[in-house]
């Protein structure tokens, strides 16, 4: 069939084809227009486009060259629709999953359709073939086939609800989470799977829903169609209109139960390792106390053998080596559960770092070490904690002590870079292996044990050091050559100015410049309360000793002391009793009452400020400070950390 303006029809006036050509031209999909044989008269621009055939090139060519279709799940050919009106002689519905391969080799979803072209008598012409590029409605289709699927497969329970709370949709995670069947649970308000109580959450999620707003990660409580009460984490988005208005809400819910049970027994075994920790420490810091008042007491002994001289010297080395033993690990258990906090202020390094080098001299000289301390001469200050500070550097100096063969050097120096203060300690010890220099700072981190010293602690200290120095905003490496190469270990901290000036004040005098002091001991541990007496009577001090509670009392009420060291788990009545019934007495205002106590967590000196305790010390006693703290002239206020 060919659209020939000259030709003339006795049924037909010669402007019928013109007319019927453009209205095909005019025809908003595809068109393609064949003869009897099958063979392409006539593309529409519309089909030239998705063809990729000009009218040109495709006149007279076989329609099936030009109308290339497959099947879109096969890729197989399928019958066209020339074919199929010829065979029946009518019109021919739109095809399924119908794929049309174009001309430059693109694969073009369409739908299509074929009708005969007959004159007025009946006589066949030709067949028309109108299609259309349908790829965004088969994109929307399969992204609706995926979604559907994804909700009907996913292990989240998915539903939607109108803005009233009306279920509109449950997915089979959803009837399987709750146990209601879709149409039980459709057409129902969303509240029958919420408890009494929480059904206020509703018409706060529905009024954030209604201004946009999604809802992420929400946990709360939902009840199944049987009873039970389950943790779950909703997440819930608003649902929009075609016309960009909210007409509902999609909601995820996630069942959470086994997760919470598991950070309950995780808390609840935390709270137990606490508990643990704190009475091994409580534990061992009862023996230790009256071991370290013991060497303290024959330290200052003005006649001893000079073999029990060296004896107390050991004596004294390992039990202040026990003491930091327990301290480091009641310190890291209060770090990773972020309990450790800091009291900074601004510090000047360089007499804390002579202080603390004191502290271990004895212990390098016993092992014939030189100890040696570099710094510029001005004063470097830091915003640190002094108690946690200190820590640091004598856990680094203590292992330089402890893995430094005798007759080695330990050096310590101080410097300032880029505004900030470099602590450096570097020994020509044993050194550290390169594949462990990486991992030295990790918790429970050990050199080879065939390689370490017998005595190579808990692997805490260093991990310790690293998160104080962390959050003191700084931080700190390690460096070593290799093994018996020597370590230096460098603290990074920020300098700040130097703290204003105090005013003057008159020098503190010691205690045993301060005169007499009654002081009463109250431990049922009778050798810690004893040897803490002697030590006291050495210092010049009267002393009192009872073990319980009640005693306590009893003996206050006439020997009227100035101090009173109270343990805090004595029996018939403890030390928090003891201290608020003291505390009360008229004759007690100027009494100071101190927790001498295992007991160290910050829970226990809360306990002791609400108590009326003036300070609190942790066995073993720290005998400088006790020394400060016994002065009859002074009366602080304030528990002590």
């Amino acid at each position: 069939m060919t659209f020939d303006r000259g030709a003339e029809d006795d049924h037909h006036p010669p402007r019928e084809p013109e007319t019927f050509e453009v209205t095909l031209k005019c025809i908003g999909d595809a068109v393609i227009v064949t003869d009897v044989a099958g063979r392409v008269t006539f593309l529409n621009s519309v089909a030239e486009q998705v063809t990729g055939w000009s009218s040109a090139d495709a006149r007279n060519q076989p329609f099936e060259r030009i109308f290339h279709i497959v099947n879109e799940h096969t890729g197989k050919p399928v019958e066209h629709p020339v074919a199929k009106v010829l065979e029946t002689g009518g019109i021919v519905g739109l095809a399924n999953h119908t794929v049309l391969i174009a001309r430059d080799g693109r694969r073009i979803p369409i739908d299509d359709s074929g009708s005969p072209v007959r004159l007025a008598n009946g006589k066949l012409i030709g067949i028309v073939v109108v299609f259309r590029d349908v790829t965004q409605r088969k994109r929307a289709e399969h992204a609706r086939a995926w979604l559907a699927a994804l909700v009907e497969s996913s292990d989240d329970a998915i539903a939607s609800k109108t803005l009233d709370g009306i279920v509109t949709s449950w997915n089979p995670a959803a009837a399987r989470l709750f146990g209601y069947a879709p149409e039980e649970i459709t057409g129902k308000p969303i509240t029958t799977i919420i408890p009494l109580e929480l059904q206020a959450e509703e018409a706060e999620i529905l009024a954030r829903l209604r201004r946009g707003e999604r809802v992420d990660h929400f946990e709360t409580v939902r009840v199944t169609k049987d009873g039970r009460r389950i943790d779950v984490s909703l997440t819930i988005s608003p649902i929009r209109g075609a016309d960009g208005e909210i007409i509902g809400a999609s909601k995820i819910v996630r069942d959470i139960t086994e997760r919470r049970r598991a950070e309950r027994l995780l808390r609840e075994a935390d709270r137990q390792k606490d508990e643990f920790l704190a009475t091994l420490a409580h534990e061992l810091r009862n023996p230790l106390a009256p071991i370290c008042a013991a060497a303290e007491l024959l330290k200052h002994a003005k006649t001893l053998a000079p073999e029990l001289r060296a004896a107390t010297a050991i004596l004294e080395r390992q039990a202040r080596h026990m003491t930091h033993l327990v301290d480091d690990l009641l310190d890291m258990s209060r770090i990773t559960s972020g309990r450790i906090r800091l009291q900074p202020e601004p510090l000047e390094l360089t007499e804390l770092l002579k202080s603390v080098i004191e502290t271990y001299r004895q212990s390098a000289e016993t092992a014939r070490h030189q100890v040696s301390f570099a710094a510029s001469g001005v004063p470097i200050y830091a915003s640190a904690d002094r108690i946690r500070l200190t820590q640091v550097v004598s856990n680094i100096l203590h292992n330089a002590v402890k893995y430094t063969p005798p007759g080695g050097r330990i050096e310590v120096a101080l410097h300032t870079h880029n505004r900030h203060a470099i602590i450096s300690i570097r020994d020509n010890g044993m050194g550290i292996p390169p594949e462990m220099l990486e991992h030295i700072f990790e918790p429970f981190a050990q050199l080879d044990r065939s390689y370490e010293r017998a005595d190579g602690g808990l692997g805490i200290g260093l991990t310790l050091a690293k998160r104080l120095i962390e959050l003191h905003q700084g931080r700190i490496e390690a460096r070593s050559a290799g093994r018996g190469k020597g370590t230096e270990f460098l603290i990074h901290l920020p300098v700040v100015a130097a703290a204003p000036a105090k005013p003057a004040s008159a020098p503190r005098k010691h205690a045993e410049f301060a005169g007499s002091c009654r002081v009463l001991i109250a431990d049922d541990n009778h050798d810690a309360a004893v040897s803490l007496s002697m030590l006291l009577q050495s210092m010049g001090h009267d002393t009192r000793v009872v073990h319980d509670g009640i005693e306590a009392l009893e003996e206050a009420e006439v020997f009227r002391p100035d101090v009173v060291l109270l343990d805090i788990g004595m029996p018939r009545l403890d030390g928090y009793e003891t201290a608020r019934k003291i505390a009360s007495r008229p004759w007690a205002q100027a009494t100071q009452i101190v927790a001498v106590t295992g007991w160290g967590q910050e829970t226990d000196r809360q306990r002791a400020r609400e108590a009326g305790f003036h300070r609190h010390l942790v066995k073993p006693v720290d005998f400088n400070a006790l020394r400060e703290l016994i002065g009859c002239e002074d009366r602080p206020d304030s528990v002590s950390r």
